[in-house]
């Protein structure tokens, strides 16, 4: 039996990138995924349909409780269960701390963070109520490292790991496992529009000699969302190929 089988998870930010490698893997292994993102994940669930996967696409924006509600609400009415949360959807708005603006600051809270208090309170009941349910969250080694110009985004994401820290304690009595994700150097659009020389400098800080795939960070996700994974909680897994110390 495939390790997912027959389970429903939500990938949010499940579009592009990371979360879309989220959704392959869950969907190679029996899940049925509901891939939330506010940019179109049409593409991306037709190619993984063709595959054999059973995914769909909700347009949800994870810092509006409406949106949150009316898609959960759908997914309960047409599977009646959440077993799985993937708290994935996040954005940048880089720039040096005493040039950023409040709306950067703002707007990178809310989404990478904001949006775990509202889709996890959301999500919660409907695992409670089945004595069983898996939450990881986003994380990056920028929460730990801290990156020049992204002090909004290194904020969100260290806030993450405390968030899943604490969270932990309050749900375990309810058969709830709370976890995190923190990747390293992944491939994407961002760095493949980086210079070569720029990309080299980065692998030889990455004792594994190399960059991180979508498909990597897939396989970290699907431990923790898994039941082998049941005595694991409120931990960051660090997935960037020894790069950093923990």
């Amino acid at each position: 039996m495939k390790r997912l089988e027959g389970q429903v998870a939500i990938v949010t930010g499940g579009a592009r990138g990371i979360g879309e490698g989220i959704c392959e893997v869950f969907c190679s292994e029996g899940a049925i995924v509901a891939l939330w993102d506010v940019l179109d994940g049409t593409e991306t669930v037709n190619r993984i349909s063709k595959a054999g996967g059973k995914i769909f696409y909700q347009n949800v924006d994870v810092t509006s409780q409406e949106s949150v509600d009316t898609a959960i609400s759908e997914i309960i009415e047409k599977h009646g269960k959440i077993e799985i949360l993937i708290n994935n959807a996040g954005i940048i708005r880089d720039r040096s701390f005493l040039k950023m603006s409040e709306d950067e600051w703002d707007s990178v809270i809310n989404v990478n963070l904001k949006s775990l208090f509202i889709v996890t309170k959301s999500v919660i009941p409907h695992m409670k109520e089945k004595g069983y349910g898996r939450i990881v969250s986003a994380s990056s080694i920028n929460g730990s490292a801290g990156a020049f110009g992204q002090t909004n985004y290194c904020a969100t994401k260290a806030g993450i790991s405390g968030f899943t820290r604490a969270l932990c304690k309050e749900v375990g009595k309810y058969g709830i496992t709370a976890n995190a994700v923190a990747p390293g150097f992944v491939k994407s659009v961002m760095s493949d529009s980086m210079p070569e020389e720029v990309i080299k400098a980065g692998i030889r800080m990455i004792p594994v000699g190399r960059i991180g795939t979508p498909e990597d960070m897939g396989h970290a996700y699907l431990f923790l969302a898994s039941k082998e994974s049941g005595f694991v909680s409120g931990i960051t897994l660090h997935a960037n190929g020894g790069a950093m110390p923990m």
